[in-house]
């Protein structure tokens, strides 16, 4: 039998939750971990927003892949294995959520690096990967075959999954877009000013349904990141649980784990692949 990454459904939807708990502050100065009205706001996510949402997906059996980045398991140890145990994946999303375009390539190895052996220690098994803020480098996709993963979820190539050749492997990814994302209808804070939106759930439920059917008519890969110290607010989790029996009421959505979508594709012998290429920029022409 044919393999195929949608197996027959006119979408595959991916719930995605980047549980992103203190680390987007703290990435923007140490200083902040002495706010103490900044860091509960985080703290919201892992410690209320991440047990809602999980029991909003067994009620609507529903599967999903949680993005944490390796500090956060960290000060929190019993958190991955409490979403594993829930029967959804956990993946890796950098070990201090600093964004690896802003790190030296030393240095996004040790992030990197450093994330795993925090999943390691709590035999926590990760097959994929996503970069903090997407900001993958040119370097990361290789980082990512080098250590054994099947999939990246950072880039936006394509609204399908699609094969990058990385020069250390071949690696499914499973692309992302802004127009999916929770951050920027939902995030604000004073300080650091990680945002300035705070929009209606029901604005963001209006845009996420049209991208829905959209992605249904075109065969599309519908690849939602919502953040537990956003989505988990109640009328926001509200949201969240309309869209999902929106999908479930069409009849022709499949949900997944990535993991699992990307071991479909990176079997799948019709799915295109994509080489990384960086294009030659003239400075003259594109100064800093």
């Amino acid at each position: 039998m044919r393999t195929t990454w949608n197996d027959g459904a006119a979408a595959v939807a991916l719930i995605t939750f980047d549980v992103d708990a203190e680390t987007p502050v703290l990435a923007e100065g140490h200083r902040y971990a002495e706010h103490a009205m900044t860091m509960s706001h985080q703290a919201y996510g892992p410690d209320v927003g991440v047990p809602r949402l999980l029991d909003l997906l067994d009620d609507l059996e529903v599967p999903a892949t949680f993005f944490v980045p390796g500090w956060v398991a960290e000060q929190r140890p019993g958190l991955a294995r409490s979403i594993q145990d829930r029967g959804h994946e956990v993946a890796h999303h950098s070990y201090s959520h600093r964004a690896p375009t802003r790190m030296t390539p030393e240095e996004e190895r040790e992030d990197f690096e450093r994330a795993l052996r925090v999943f390691a220690d709590q035999d926590i098994e990760i097959r994929g990967h996503r970069a903090a803020m997407w900001e993958a480098t040119w370097n990361t996709a290789s980082l990512v075959a080098e250590h054994g993963l099947v999939y990246d979820s950072s880039l936006m190539a394509d609204d399908r999954p699609y094969l990058v050749d990385t020069g250390t492997g071949r690696i499914v990814e499973l692309p992302v877009h802004w127009s999916l994302d929770d951050w920027q209808q939902y995030a604000f804070l004073p300080e650091p000013a990680i945002g300035s939106a705070i929009e209606s759930p029901r604005k963001a439920l209006e845009l996420w349904k049209a991208e829905l059917d959209a992605m249904r008519h075109y065969g599309c890969l519908f690849n939602l990141t919502s953040h537990p110290f956003l989505t988990g607010r109640p009328s926001r989790a509200l949201a969240l649980r309309e869209l999902i029996e929106h999908a479930q009421d069409r009849g022709d959505v499949r949900f997944a784990r990535c993991v699992d979508v990307a071991l479909a594709a990176g079997a799948d012998p019709a799915l295109k692949a994509h080489t990384l290429q960086r294009r030659s920029v003239d400075p003259t022409v594109y100064p800093d």
